[in-house]
Parts: structure tokens; sequence; C-alpha cells
């Protein structure tokens, strides 16, 4: 079983930086891709970003240009850096990884989500 365990998050100021991290218990190389989502209070859970295994990345438009997702193979950690940070982004942070086998059939796994919270 894939564990992903998530931190980094904390209390920042608006117009702060943050950076998330997500450590896989295997080998994130062979994801077909890794993402962030967020959870607000008494909201769904969304997409933040993507990035599969050849690089490609992918932003909801709310951070495109304040957010940047990248993948450390080696050291099996998807980062989540965040700057210019708005109290709207206040929420829980998952990250979230999906496999494909040779028969197609996916699986998706999950981390416990860390919390950021961006003060006014």
């Amino acid at each position: 079983q894939v564990q992903l365990v998530e931190s980094g998050g904390g209390l920042v100021q608006a117009g702060g930086s943050l950076r998330l991290s997500c450590v896989a218990s295997k080998s994130i190389f062979s994801f077909a891709s890794m993402g962030w989502y967020r959870q607000a209070p008494g909201k769904q859970r969304d997409l933040v970003a993507t990035i599969a295994s050849g690089g490609s990345t992918n932003y909801v438009d709310s951070v495109k240009g304040r957010f940047t997702i990248s993948r450390d193979n080696a050291e099996n950690t998807l980062y989540l850096q965040m700057n210019s940070l708005k109290p709207e982004d206040t929420a829980v942070y998952y990250c979230a990884a999906r496999s494909i086998n040779i028969m197609m059939q996916v699986r998706e796994y999950w981390g416990q989500g860390t919390q950021v919270t961006v003060s006014s």
C-alpha cells in the first residue's frame, strides 16, 4: 500500500510564501501523475495543480503565476511552492497520486492533508 505524507503547512500572512512537500513510500517515478488538491471549510475538494510523469503541469486559473508544482523522483517527493498567498488560499491541502497498471486499471492514493491558513 502506498503512503503519502504531506508537510509544510502553517499560518502565514497574505503575500507570504509556503512550500508543501509530499513524501511517498515508493518510487514516484511509477505514478502516471501526481497532484495537489485543497478543501476549504464547507466546500468540496478541488484540484490545485497536477504534474505528469513526463513533467507537464496543469494549474487551476486562480493559482497560475503564484504556485509551482514540481517533483523530485530521486527523493520520492512532490512539492508545491506557493507564493503571494491570499486568504482565499486557506484550506487543507492534499497530495494525490495516480497509477495505471498494464491492464489500464487506475488506482488513486491520498495523503492525510496539511492545513494552510492565510491571514489578511
